[in-house]
């Protein structure tokens, strides 16, 4: 249980990290010039708090775990790019569906950075547990 909860741990670090540079590198240039109306001047803290929990759970159960379990970087790859264009598709197509103000922009580059931003952490979350939190042999 703590070796898993160390690998979440690491997936955490590496998916925020990466998120913040995404997010603070674009919110100018993308998120305000094209959701500038409906956007707050922050953030709420307890909804992105939620959001990355339940999301580093699933990267971790759907991703992360099985390809710790097969010893297959490939896999974390492609199960990550694949989780994170499912959630992020899910997210900014409903939002596109729905609301009045949604960039069709917004739209396709955020489903392009859930999938790089998903597969990139599983990736490296993957190669840092291999090498320094390696599945226990029974």
């Amino acid at each position: 249980m703590a070796l898993w909860l160390l690998r979440l741990f690491i997936l955490t670090v590496v998916l925020l990290t990466l998120d913040a540079v995404w997010l603070i590198s674009m919110n100018e240039w993308l998120y305000r010039r094209e959701l500038g109306e409906i956007l707050l001047n922050g953030f709420r803290i307890v909804p992105a708090l939620l959001f990355y929990m339940i999301y580093v759970l699933g990267v971790g159960h759907f991703v992360l775990r099985p390809a710790l379990e097969a010893n297959n970087l490939a896999l974390a790859l492609r199960q990550g790019a694949f989780f994170g264009f499912v959630c992020y598709a899910t997210y900014d197509l409903t939002n596109y569906a729905t609301l009045k103000v949604w960039s069709p922009l917004v739209t396709s580059l955020d489903m392009a950075w859930g999938t790089i931003l998903t597969s990139t952490a599983a990736t490296v979350t993957f190669l840092i547990c291999r090498r320094f939190a390696p599945l226990k042999k029974v």
